[in-house]
């Protein structure tokens, strides 16, 4: 029976390879130390944190979520370490919670590889405090056990890492909360939670880490918003791969929501065809997900698929970080003993854990391909069946485009793919309204294809992106529902533009120079204040009658050219306040262009959606945190999609040229 800790209680722990789950109310850090006898912490080096996520025998979540899992396997930690503390905090987030009082109370849990609970804490009792010391594993007597703690702390990180004994805690803290906005920043939004009525319920074999269907029987496998992948890799027996890692086994990276049914016979309520035979997953079906219209439906699907993907690639990599670990113990055997260091016994010792190594790292190939098949059947299926919002350009819906009645729930901005599946390619979708405003860099920072390419072209090319995520925005929303401004100080976006400009899609035509800078800024920000200001007054009955109502997306392309300080920020004000109110910012820029302001710029660059012309694996998951090629949208050579829809568009509602 699970234990349920109050504060002071302890708890043995049964098991030296453990996981420690945390759900909390709101996105929380979560993090841990490494103390001696006596609980010192010896420096940074023994902190785990999002910034520095791995120690030996512990690591820990690399983003803010509201769920986590730590791996800890106590076997493995360091001679001197008596003590590990479960720290968690609140990241200084613009809107989030300042405080625990304010959200729902944390509820930490330590438990065995399989998933059984050893004991449960939940932190009651927290007010002001913005960080709290959740639990303590401890040794004593050669034993490890567990102890339910709750300290919170009113002065935050700081003030808790200094009570751990840490020198220059404060700037450790401002360490960490760096690396949680840079996580946040390059992290894909997930879905809002839903409920249980709504989460995604495949009627299909589920995937396993083996890729085989599991068993009829088998129950949806709980799962965090966000997993950290593989634990340490140490494993406990010397022939065996760990079964969460390559075998259908207690610990699985597949989606948690999956939900797997018995088999149904011909005309079941499931309305597929009936039962696949033995061993082989069901046919996968478009819409195969819950929700109230089909595009949820598609939509609740793709993420579920990014999440497979995501899952069973951690799995993999865990197994073969494991293979390799194992053959790099058992050569240190080897080495270790004089005997065996040389001759026939040494060379066949070598071979022998490299073969096994091998062995190992082919078999949760093996799972993995299995469940790339089956993902890739299921994209196959699910491509065809998008509508405009989620399909890609060279898709045939779009030649049958009518402008729609209402804006759907989210937008494809491009594809994302995991180098141990370059093929399969899922549809990165981001929900409407758009919480945040959209960066296409231009220039050559972090992908290889960039560096190759001339900066001409490169300029040219990110404009030509930031054309088609408009003409998406556009096509995707209602008659007169979005508004487009462009501002091109320099006009030297003129050609990539015009496909925007001569449609009349256009909200006005292109501003150049100074003056058209300021002039549309201070327009658009003048309208965010005004809505702003009639919002929070509840007010909003008194809005002039001819304010335009559509929301707002500005492009700006070559910035800074043509801004001084206070354009900047009017800039700086839109992306921070715009989206709330409907007013969404498209940059196009080069970071490298805008170096002389400094750390200025530094809030702006985190506030955007960072998104790139060419290839680049930049972004990340919200649940393990995987590096994920972004790959831009592209027209079809030759197609005349984009003239189509932009004349559809424009003749349905009204633009400047009229």
């Amino acid at each position: 029976m699970t234990a349920e800790l109050v504060r002071g209680q302890n708890h043995p722990l049964p098991h030296t390879r453990l996981e420690i789950r945390v759900s909390a109310g709101a996105p929380v850090i979560a993090g841990a130390t490494l103390g001696d006898q006596n609980g010192t912490v010896a420096g940074p080096e023994w902190v785990a944190h999002p910034g520095s996520p791995a120690l030996p025998g512990l690591e820990v979540s690399r983003q803010a979520a509201a769920d986590h899992r730590l791996a800890v396997d106590l076997g493995a930690l360091p001679e001197e370490c008596h003590r590990v503390t479960v720290l968690l905090a609140l990241p200084l987030t613009a809107g989030g919670p300042a405080r625990f009082g304010a959200v729902a109370a944390p509820f930490a849990a330590v438990t065995a590889l399989d998933g059984t609970e050893v004991a449960g804490y939940t932190i009651t009792g927290l007010d002001t405090e913005s960080a709290v010391v959740a639990l303590e594993l401890y040794r004593r007597q050669g034993a490890w056990k567990m102890r339910a703690v709750g300290q919170g702390y009113a002065g935050g990180l700081p003030a808790m890492l200094a009570d751990q004994g840490l020198d220059r805690a404060a700037e450790l803290a401002d360490t960490i909360q760096r690396a949680v906005a840079t996580g946040m920043t390059r992290s894909v939004a997930a879905p809002p939670p839903r409920t249980a009525e709504g989460d995604r319920a495949r009627r299909g074999a589920s995937l396993t880490t083996s890729g085989a269907p599991a068993p009829a029987d088998a129950a949806p496998v709980p799962g965090p918003a966000q997993d950290n992948g593989p634990a340490p890799d140490t494993a406990p027996a010397p022939d065996t791969v760990p079964a969460a890692q390559v075998s259908a086994g207690p610990i699985s990276y597949a989606h948690p929501r999956r939900a797997v049914t018995a088999p149904q016979t011909p005309g079941a309520a499931t309305g597929r065809p009936g039962t696949p035979p033995p061993g082989r997953p069901a046919a996968p079906v478009a819409g195969d997900a819950t929700g109230w219209s089909m595009d949820e439906r598609l939509y609740n699907q793709v993420w579920g698929m990014f999440e497979d993907l995501a899952r069973t690639t951690a799995a993999y990599r865990s197994a073969v970080d494991f293979a390799e670990s194992r053959m790099d113990q058992e050569l240190d055997r080897v080495l270790s003993d004089p005997r065996s260091r040389i001759g026939s016994a040494g060379d066949a010792a070598r071979a022998a854990a490299r073969a096994k190594c091998d062995e190992l790292t082919a078999r949760a190939r093996e799972a993995l391909d299995r469940d790339l098949a089956q993902l890739t059947a299921e994209a196959e299926v699910v491509e065809p069946a998008l509508p405009v919002a989620y399909a890609d350009w060279d898709n045939p819906v779009w030649h049958g485009y009518r402008v729609p009645t209402e804006a759907p729930m989210a937008v494809r901005l491009g594809d994302l793919h995991l180098p141990e599946s370059p093929g399969l390619r899922i549809p990165m979708l981001v929900r409407l309204p758009l919480e945040r405003g959209l960066w296409v860099d231009s220039g050559r920072s972090g992908s290889d294809a960039a560096v190759l390419m001339d900066d001409g072209e490169l300029r040219r090319l990110a404009v030509d992106t930031a054309v088609l995520h408009a003409a998406r925005l556009l096509a995707v929303h209602p008659a007169g529902g979005y508004a487009v401004h462009v501002i091109d100080p320099a006009g030297s976006a003129a050609a990539s533009l015009a496909p925007l400009a001569a449609s009349g899609v256009l909200a006005a035509p292109p501003a150049a120079g100074a003056g058209g800078v300021a002039s549309v800024l201070t327009r658009l920000t003048q309208r965010v204040e005004l809505v702003r200001m009639a919002v929070s007054g509840g007010a909003t009955d008194a809005l002039p009658p001819d304010l335009d109502t559509a929301d707002q997306l500005l492009i700006v392309n070559d910035f800074p050219h043509g801004f001084d300080d206070r354009a900047v920020t009017q800039l700086r004000y839109l992306a921070d306040e715009g989206p709330a109110v409907g007013v969404h910012l498209l940059l196009v820029a080069d970071r490298e262009d805008a170096r002389a302001y400094g750390p200025v710029l530094d809030p702006l660059w985190r506030s955007l959606l960072r998104l790139t012309p060419v290839p680049d694996d930049h972004l990340a998951d919200p649940w393990v945190g995987h590096a994920w090629t972004y790959e831009p949208p592209r027209l079809p050579a030759g197609s005349g999609v984009l003239r189509h829809v932009l004349s559809q568009v424009a003749g349905a509602g009204p633009n400047w040229r009229r």
